[in-house]
């Protein structure tokens, strides 16, 4: 199996609304045709479809597909593993959800204080 680089090296997710196929496996590192195929598989992730159907992400699904990638990838689950603890404990599904949000708020603000200091 490929092996995607790490999630610390994963870009800041912008702070948009929406988000196309293309931007979502970029900031994901997923390719696309794997996220279609990751939406059949884990009922949590359902994209707003809108003109020809095409699929517009929003940040909580980019969030939920990282965190399918890392479950995937980093922590060797199966597809049913993944799902399984993805629906699993909705306790620790939105402590997951959160260290993610605060790990992406602190990437953020480390990239403001960057320009600060420049």
């Amino acid at each position: 199996m490929l092996e995607p680089s790490h999630n610390d090296e994963l870009p800041a997710i912008p702070g948009k609304r929406y988000f196309t196929i293309g931007e979502v496996s970029e900031l994901c590192d997923v390719k696309p045709h794997v996220l279609r195929y990751w939406e059949q598989e884990f009922p949590q992730l359902k994209p707003v479809k809108r003109r020809g159907n095409r699929r517009y992400y929003q940040r909580q699904d980019v969030l939920t597909i990282r965190q399918i990638r890392s479950l995937l990838y980093e922590q060797g689950f199966t597809i049913g593993g993944a799902r399984q603890q993805l629906s699993g404990d909705a306790n620790a599904e939105h402590a997951t959800r959160y260290h993610q949000m605060i790990r992406q708020m602190i990437v953020e603000m480390e990239d403001v204080l960057d320009v600060l200091n420049a």
